[in-house]
């Protein structure tokens, strides 16, 4: 039976925020999940799994979930009889690939070469080149990239990774990645640019942050239906009133309020669900998947993630129409 109202108020919560911090974080994935369900059913569902696993801990996390001994729960949750199928959401972020697509997408204004550099990656440049054009990537990008206090240190790193990379180009079997590699060659007063930009005043909206997209995409993935979207998020610094206002206007939600999770436990569900995306997902990009797990997880998952590992986006994405 379709609900038939024209407001919808949606529960959201993120796993493996690094903030800017994206290649020397404690996480290579970063989940941000949202659920419709009411306040009882929610409320329901916690105490459940209250229940079944039995922690004194005050306040259940994801990690309670993934323990091997309350595997039964964790199936239970995301199984189609479960209290989410059909109502939660979950957009997926590969921190590298979103990362060199940014730098793509601001010296370039061409994220699509992403896919072609990420493919050939650690394989084709060897690791430690590809460590450390996406350690320089991360630092020309972040607020805070003067390692070593000059202005112009992240500029020279970077484009010195760059041409560590290029000098690989001949034996490249891809030519997208080769030509990507050429065309950054002339981009470095964009990039200079870009650091002047950030030390005279921090942007709004960060560059390499992947709550606010993520967050974006939630939106539209809710209010397809022509419903007017309320977010209801658990705390966060990034969700300042001013970006909160730019949101508003940006994902065209009708409001957007915080809240700490253990006070609602739909936003419970929704930092369950985060947590759970995000290791399964984890997992399955470093070739450590769980079928089971991964098979469970995949109808949550948004096609439009920023994903471009091919392997593992085979797993997590297949056979989803959202």
């Amino acid at each position: 039976m379709t609900r038939q109202y024209t407001q919808v108020e949606i529960a959201c919560d993120e796993s493996g925020s690094d903030g800017e911090n994206l290649t020397g974080g404690n996480t290579d994935v970063f989940a941000h999940a949202s659920v419709d369900v009411p306040m009882e059913s929610a409320a329901a569902a916690v105490q459940e799994i209250r229940d079944r696993i039995r922690s004194p801990a005050e306040e259940y996390k994801a990690n309670h979930l993934l323990r091997e001994k309350h595997r039964a729960v964790l199936e239970w949750l995301l199984a189609p009889s479960g209290p989410l199928h059909g109502h939660a959401y979950v957009h997926l972020t590969e921190k590298t690939f979103f990362m060199v697509e940014r730098v793509l997408d601001l010296l370039l204004d061409d994220p699509a070469g992403a896919l072609p550099l990420c493919r050939a990656g650690a394989e084709a440049f060897g690791a430690e080149r590809w460590k450390r054009f996406l350690a320089a990537t991360n630092a020309l990008l972040r607020v805070r990239g003067e390692a070593d206090g000059s202005p112009g240190a992240p500029v020279d790193a970077f484009f010195h990774a760059v041409d560590a990379l290029a000098r690989q180009a001949p034996e490249l079997r891809d030519p997208d990645a080769a030509d990507v590699l050429k065309r950054l060659d002339g981009t470095r007063s964009r990039a200079a640019d870009h650091r002047a930009r950030l030390l005279a005043a921090p942007a709004l909206i960060p560059v390499l942050n992947p709550l606010l997209p993520a967050i974006v995409r939630t939106a539209a993935y809710w209010s397809a239906d022509g419903r007017t979207v309320m977010l209801v998020h658990d705390r966060q610094n990034m969700l300042t009133d001013e970006r909160i206002e730019w949101l508003k206007g940006t994902a065209r939600i009708g409001g957007l309020r915080l809240v700490v999770a253990r006070d609602d436990t739909r936003v419970q569900l929704a930092d369950f669900l985060a947590g759970i995306a995000r290791s399964v997902a984890s997992h399955e990009l470093n070739g450590r998947g769980d079928p089971t797990l991964t098979a469970l997880l995949r109808p949550y998952v948004n096609t439009g993630s920023v994903w471009g590992d091919e392997r593992s986006r085979g797993q997590l994405f297949e056979a989803v129409h959202n």
